[in-house]
């Protein structure tokens, strides 16, 4: 098909930006910069989970949810708030109609609960 000079220029730069997007998106495909070291390094790595990580990994959160169970309901979910959501405590004090300081104790026991049972077993 023939076209124009214009909209074959035109084209053409939208074809260098698609390939530029892809470079882009390749380069970044972890978040982290794209060179050597990421090539040789990460890409050569199993992706699969060793058992005994797995099963470490597996019984932290057991613990933890056990932890967050153990927790009243306003508390677990004010700390899921923060902890998942990211949320600032004026934004949950927000959410819950609730003050700042409010939220901070109630995090602030999600915490202790969690650190006391981690570190019990």
């Amino acid at each position: 098909m023939e076209v124009s000079v214009e909209v074959g220029k035109y084209l053409d730069r939208a074809d260098h930006k698609t390939e530029n997007l892809f470079h882009e998106q390749r380069r970044h495909w972890d978040g982290r910069e794209f060179d050597e070291y990421i090539i040789a390094h990460e890409c050569s790595r199993s992706y699969y989970e060793m058992p005994e990580d797995w099963l470490c990994r597996k019984e932290t959160l057991r613990e933890i949810t056990a932890a967050l169970e153990s927790c009243t309901e306003k508390q677990r979910y004010r700390f899921l708030l923060y902890a998942l959501e990211g949320l600032r405590c004026s934004q949950i004090g927000n959410i819950c109609g609730c003050s700042k300081s409010a939220i901070m104790r109630s995090i602030e026991a999600v915490r202790r609960k969690v650190k006391c049972i981690l570190q019990t077993e």
